[in-house]
């Protein structure tokens, strides 16, 4: 075969590739970026934009190529061409730039904050603000796809991959190398998919990787297909996603293809690049993916009417757009409160629920049998029981799997279920939860574990994503988990593995939060956590584990409570003292004697206010004990109700009893003087009732 002839053939559009849809999709991309800069932004209708000019023909011919029936993608805030290519109204696009009634979001995230819901197709997993935030939940539903498959034998799943968007600045975060690490040890059908337009807002590539080139500096990492090349060229961006997305649809093995890009327009409608130089910027111009496409089709493969004729329909289809979403009231600010947990109405994706999982019969009233068990064995009994009954319970975190947890409550769980279902993960806590949010919006009712309370702040991004998304969606996506957590003092204390601090996840929206202080209520809590609609935090207190206190007969089976029920464990008339976990016996042993009733929190989102105010509303008196700490904590918030809803019947302020305001301290004498002991509660109540 000649040279001229065999550069004939490779410059040849690729028949497979609906050409038409890629032309009418860019033009409808840039009629809408369009629009935005010159008239709506101006205007005042659209707050936020990301013009997606430069990126856009790679993301509309990556969408050509998700055709599983499970695929999933992930992108940025550069994403939009790639969702309108996946078959996004492009009025449900405007209006979600716009903040209008529909869209992504209802008005309540910003439009460039996108999801698609797809039951039966490719999805746009729930994007969050945060850079790098993307890749680790990609990596949970690449997890989940070989586990459907495998384990649960759906051949839809063993052809489908994750895609998962990123731009060059991203490629430093958190995020991008716990995905990477997950993905390649666990060897994922997985594509880390990098827009590489050389700037995060002004920084250039070179502080986020060395040389400002990431797939060579991952050139030796094992396990991971590198594949890097232009972005902008129509030719070389069509044959180098299809081979990345084959590789991995086919290997079922992860790849990483690096796309270099332009970013025609600033970061954001307000970056007006001064930072590039004019010489640079026409560089960038004259790469434009727009022309190029256009000399690459025409006259090849369609004549210069068509691609006018294209243009003109993608432009009038913006313009209809425009009318339809201006058109669209603002949502009711009465329902802005709506969804943030499951509230009746079927999310469309994520969790069991969804796929018609109905939950077995239960009870909250205990049928008690056999001897007195510790919470460990509590626990550990109820995850063996949920795992037994639904395949789609998974158990993972650092040391769980032969070790059994360094608490010791997932004992020999591996041994039973197997590497599959119950597992270690590298040491990333972001890793660990975002893998669990990934798992969850693909079906399945994850139990990540985060080995410690204070190990958690690295995943505080991953937690507050989790929790805001179904409010953030509009009710479009769930991730319900189980996040179990041990924390607070043991036999010592100190900073890193004795922290409490519950409050931080209850001001994170959407979270469920348990406390339970005995193995009773471990196990009713736990089972209906593990059978629920929303994300819960699982709070295990290291103290209750294994104390005598906290031993209780096996309630039963079927035994489940409510979250949001208090319990009154002693009763009395003269001061009502209100505390959960580790205080709770020691509340008891000091209300021994005295005329105060206790009552045990045992979750504390929801709380049972209904039950503290009719106590305080009885007895006139209350006391807030908790082990965290007094500012800010959880007891202020109690307190701050009842000023609200029962201050003319107290007879006395309401008090508190906490830590001081300092981390927990190590040595055991001086844990004891910060953490609220008996004696210091019993003389609460006492001064409280001479008041």
């Amino acid at each position: 075969m000649s040279i001229t002839v065999r550069n004939k053939l490779l410059n040849t559009p690729d028949p497979s590739i609906d050409w038409a849809a890629t032309v009418r999709t860019l033009a409808l991309s840039r009629a809408l970026d369009e629009m935005e800069e010159t008239r709506l932004v101006p205007e005042k209708k659209v707050l936020y934009q990301f013009s997606a000019r430069g990126h856009d023909m790679a993301q509309i011919l990556l969408a050509q190529n998700l055709t599983g029936r499970h695929d999933a993608v992930c992108g940025y805030y550069r994403s939009r061409p790639l969702l309108l290519a996946l078959g996004v109204d492009p009025v449900e696009a405007l209006s979600s730039s716009m903040g209008r009634a529909g869209g992504y979001s209802d008005g309540r995230d910003i439009g460039v904050v996108f999801n698609y819901p797809n039951p039966n197709g490719t999805t746009a997993l729930p994007m969050c603000g945060g850079v790098g935030a993307q890749y680790t939940p990609t990596a949970g539903w690449a997890q989940a796809l070989r586990y459907h498959a495998e384990e649960l034998g759906s051949k839809d799943h063993a052809g489908s991959i994750g895609v998962v968007l990123g731009g060059d600045g991203s490629v430093a975060t958190n995020g991008f190398w716990a995905a990477l690490m997950m993905a390649t040890t666990q060897q994922l059908p997985m594509l880390f998919y990098v827009e590489d337009n050389g700037y995060g807002i002004s920084v250039p590539s070179v502080f986020n990787t060395p040389g400002g080139d990431i797939a060579a500096n991952l050139a030796a990492w094992q396990g991971l297909k590198i594949i890097s090349g232009d972005g902008a060229e129509p030719a070389q961006a069509a044959a180098l996603t299809r081979a990345a997305v084959d590789h991995v649809r086919k290997s079922r093995t992860p790849a990483l293809l690096r796309l270099t890009v332009p970013r025609l327009q600033g970061h954001s409608f307000q970056d007006t690049q001064t930072y590039k130089t004019k010489d640079f910027v026409a560089e960038e111009w004259a790469r434009d993916p727009l022309p190029r496409l256009k000399d690459y089709l025409v006259p090849a493969i369609m004549e210069e009417a068509e691609w006018g004729r294209l243009t003109d329909e993608a432009k009038a289809s913006a313009e209809a757009a425009r009318e339809t979403a201006e058109a669209r009231p603002v949502s009711d600010p009465e329902l802005v409160t709506r969804n943030v947990f499951f509230e009746g109405e079927m999310q469309k994706m994520g969790g069991l629920h969804p796929q018609g999982y109905e939950a077995p019969a239960a009870t909250d009233i205990p049928q008690p049998e056999g001897q007195r068990i510790n919470m460990v064995t509590a626990i550990r009994r109820v995850l063996d029981q949920e795992m037994s009954i639904n395949p789609k319970v998974l158990l993972f975190g650092e040391d769980i799997g032969p070790k059994g947890g360094v608490h010791a409550v997932t004992l020999g769980l591996q041994e039973k279920y197997g590497t599959a279902r119950v597992f270690d993960t590298s040491l990333s806590e972001e890793g660990i939860v975002g893998r669990a949010v990934g798992m969850a919006l693909a079906g399945l009712m994850p139990v990540p574990e985060i080995q410690f309370r204070k190990y958690a702040e690295p995943a505080t991004e991953q937690i507050n994503d989790c929790g805001t998304m179904r409010w953030r969606t509009a009710n479009g996506f769930a991730a319900p988990m189980v996040l179990r957590m041990p924390g607070g003092f043991f036999k010592c204390g100190d900073p890193w593995h004795s922290q409490t601090n519950e409050v931080a996840f209850i001001h994170n929206p959407g979270w469920k939060v348990a406390v339970p202080s005995n193995a009773e209520d471990a196990v009713g809590l736990l089972r209906t956590a593990l059978r629920g609609n929303d994300p819960v935090v699982f709070f295990e207190h290291r103290a209750m584990l294994d104390h005598p206190s906290a031993r209780r007969q096996w309630p039963g089976d079927a035994f489940a409570l409510p979250f949001g029920k208090a319990k009154i464990t002693r009763p009395g008339n003269r001061a009502t003292v209100v505390t959960w976990g580790a205080m709770v016996h020691r509340c008891e042993e000091a209300a021994d004697g005295r005329d105060a009733e206790v009552i045990d929190l045992r979750t504390l989102m929801p709380w049972d206010e209904e039950t503290v105010l009719a106590s305080v509303r009885r007895t006139g008196r209350c006391l807030i004990v908790h082990e965290d700490l007094q500012t800010a904590g959880f007891g202020a918030e109690i307190a701050a109700r009842i000023a609200d809803a029962a201050f003319m019947d107290l007879d006395a302020p309401v008090s508190r009893l906490t830590m001081p305001d300092i981390p927990s301290p190590h040595n055991p004498v001086l844990l004891e003087h910060a953490v609220p002991s008996v004696a210091r509660i019993a003389a609460k109540i006492d001064d409280l009732v001479g008041f």
